[in-house]
C-alpha cells in the first residue's frame, strides 16, 4: 500500500529536498506540496493524504492551528527543538508525530510511516530529548486526574511509550504479547482521556513519571 503524503513548508527548497527523499521509497508517494497553512489545510481537506508533514513555522497560519483545523487526519510536525517550545500546543492539538528539522533521511522515512501505521513516537533519541525540552521549558496546564487508576502493568506501558517504544518492542520488554500491548495502549487513552501515543509520552512528561 502507498502512503499518500502532503508537505508543508514555506521554503521550496525544503519542500523539494522532503518530497526527493519520500519518493526514493517505493512505497511513500507526495501527492501535494504546501507553502503556507492555509493552502495546506485546502489541500489536505481535499486530497485527503494519509499523512501531512507540516512545518510548525508558516505564514497565515502556522502549523499548530493546521495541526487543530486537520485533526484527526495524520499529522506530524517539523520543529527545530530548541527554538520551537510551543511543540506542546500542538502534541494537545492532535499532531501524531514530530519530527526535528535537522533529522537524517532515515528518520524522516520512519516518521511517515509509524504516523501511517499508528504509532506516534519516532525513537527515543528524539522523543525522549524533545518530551524533556517541553516538561522543563513550558508550564502546561494541570492534567486531569486519570477517570480511573492505572494498573502498575499500564504505568509501565506508560513509560515506554513515554521513552519512544513501538508496541513491539514493549511486548519483548515486558515479556507480554503484542495485543496485551495495544490493549493496554488502547486502555490507557481511555482512562486518562487521551486521544493518541504522542499524548500518553506527554502526560507522563507532565506527571514525573521519567524522573
Amino acid at each position: 500500500m502507498t502512503i499518500r503524503v502532503l508537505v508543508a513548508d514555506d521554503q521550496a527548497m525544503v519542500r523539494g529536498g522532503l518530497r526527493l527523499i519520500l519518493e526514493d521509497q517505493p512505497d511513500i508517494e507526495v501527492v501535494a506540496e504546501a507553502a503556507d497553512g492555509v493552502e495546506a489545510v485546502e489541500l489536505a481537506r481535499r486530497l485527503r493524504p494519509d499523512v501531512c508533514l507540516v512545518d510548525i513555522r508558516m505564514p497565515r497560519l502556522d502549523g499548530l492551528a493546521v495541526t487543530r483545523a486537520l485533526h484527526p487526519m495524520r499529522v506530524i510536525v517539523v520543529t527545530t527543538f530548541d527554538l520551537d517550545e510551543y511543540v506542546y500546543g500542538a502534541l494537545r492539538g492532535g499532531a501524531v508525530g514530530f519530527l526535528l528539522k535537522d533529522a537524517g533521511p532515515a528518520l524522516l522515512v520512519e516518521a511517515v510511516r509509524a504516523a501511517h501505521a499508528g504509532d506516534a513516537l519516532v525513537s527515543p533519541s528524539v522523543t525522549v530529548r524533545l518530551l524533556r525540552h517541553l516538561a522543563s521549558a513550558t508550564t502546561p496546564p494541570p492534567s486531569p486526574a486519570p477517570l480511573r487508576p492505572l494498573s502498575d502493568r499500564e504505568l509501565e506501558v506508560v513509560r515506554a511509550v513515554a521513552r519512544g517504544r513501538t508496541n513491539r518492542e514493549i511486548a519483548t520488554e515486558l515479556f507480554i504479547s503484542l495485543s496485551t500491548v495495544k490493549s493496554h495502549v488502547s486502555g490507557i487513552q481511555t482512562k486518562l482521556g487521551l486521544r493518541n501515543r504522542v499524548e500518553i509520552a506527554a502526560w507522563a512528561w507532565e506527571q514525573r513519571l521519567m524522573a
